[in-house]
């Protein structure tokens, strides 16, 4: 049976796992694992992707991330090849180094986003890699010694978890961490990693469940409003083609088309094709490589691109209206 595609949409908290191939270790020393962080916290501050958690392991690892100007897709794909064009290089090594295919669940956020944090941050004290809470409190590779104020990450989203445990940072503290020591009896938490509520349903009746979806992992209403959202982005796509998007951007930009595709630093062609890169991927649901083939970018060219298009639209919104009004014609 063909594997359903992702639900990669913008502003939607994601639980990422991350496998060696065959289950192989993916991280041989601290010197790797180091590598993978300062990779890590490059293309965080480069994407705008945002962290909550996350936990490296040995043969695997966790991510807990929401993108906002770019694609999941397109930032894990620069995140594994840049990775693992390093370890082969330092080990003396040749071909894959992940499962070709990463696990991602789209998780309803206020539901879900503590018990994620907290499920994350307690994988290295679940394999063994660390013997105690004590430990894991200064445990360097993960996010739980961050929020503590143990270790240091720029990346990791400090204020957005703390603040949900008190309003002054050493409350804060000490009640996460109490939240974490509460979660070490209740074990493997097989439920957290995907499959909506069928894993709660039972036996009951077929009228009286709940929509679910193995991708993600929230409540029925939950699972109806990311259908509804992308059965939209489908309808829109085959509505606004990305020529119809050049055509519109190109319009009220009053600029030739033909220039967006050409490579160009001049000021209005650069604008136009981050506009385009914004609203074709977030707006009506290209993916990233659609884009960059159709206006000749690279991965990293589209993620600054449309970087550069949000901005410029959040500023100006009148554009923003008159792009639409032009598509709509």
């Amino acid at each position: 049976m063909p594997r359903l595609a992702r639900l990669d949409i913008a502003g939607l908290l994601q639980h990422v796992i991350v496998r060696g191939i065959e289950r192989r270790d993916i991280f041989n020393d601290d010197h790797d694992r180091q590598r993978f962080i300062d990779r890590f916290t490059i293309l965080l501050s480069e994407t705008g992707v945002r962290c909550y958690a996350w936990a490296l392991l040995t043969n695997h690892f966790h991510l807990l991330l929401m993108p906002t100007s770019t694609t999941l897709s397109s930032f894990m794909r620069r995140l594994l090849t840049g990775y693992a064009v390093s370890f082969n290089r330092r080990n003396k090594r040749s071909g894959h180094l992940f499962q070709n295919r990463y696990k991602s669940i789209v998780c309803e956020e206020e539901s879900y986003l503590l018990e994620l944090v907290r499920y994350i941050h307690l994988n290295p004290l679940r394999a063994g890699m660390v013997k105690s809470l004590e430990e894991m409190d200064h445990y360097p590779w993960s996010g739980h010694a961050v929020l503590l104020g143990n270790r240091n990450f720029d990346g990791q989203e400090l204020q957005a978890v703390l603040e949900r445990f008190g309003n002054k940072p050493t409350i804060a503290r000490q009640t996460y961490r109490q939240y974490v020591s509460e979660g070490i009896k209740e074990g493997r938490r097989d439920e957290l990693v995907g499959g909506g509520l069928k894993r709660s349903q039972g036996d009951r009746p077929s009228n009286e469940y709940e929509s679910y979806d193995e991708r993600v992992l929230g409540s029925g209403n939950f699972v109806d409003s990311l259908k509804q959202e992308d059965l939209l982005r489908d309808k829109m796509k085959s509505v606004v083609t990305l020529e119809r998007l050049i055509a519109a951007v190109s319009a009220v930009l009053c600029i030739a088309p033909d220039l967006v595709r050409k490579p160009s630093k001049s000021r209005v062609p650069s604008l136009a094709r981050g506009i385009i890169c914004h609203l074709a991927i977030f707006e009506i649901g290209y993916s990233g490589s659609e884009v960059g083939t159709y206006l000749h970018l690279g991965s990293s060219g589209v993620c600054l691109a449309a970087k550069r298009g949000e901005k410029y639209l959040k500023e100006n919104a009148v554009t923003m209206g008159q792009i639409m009004a032009t598509i709509e014609k």
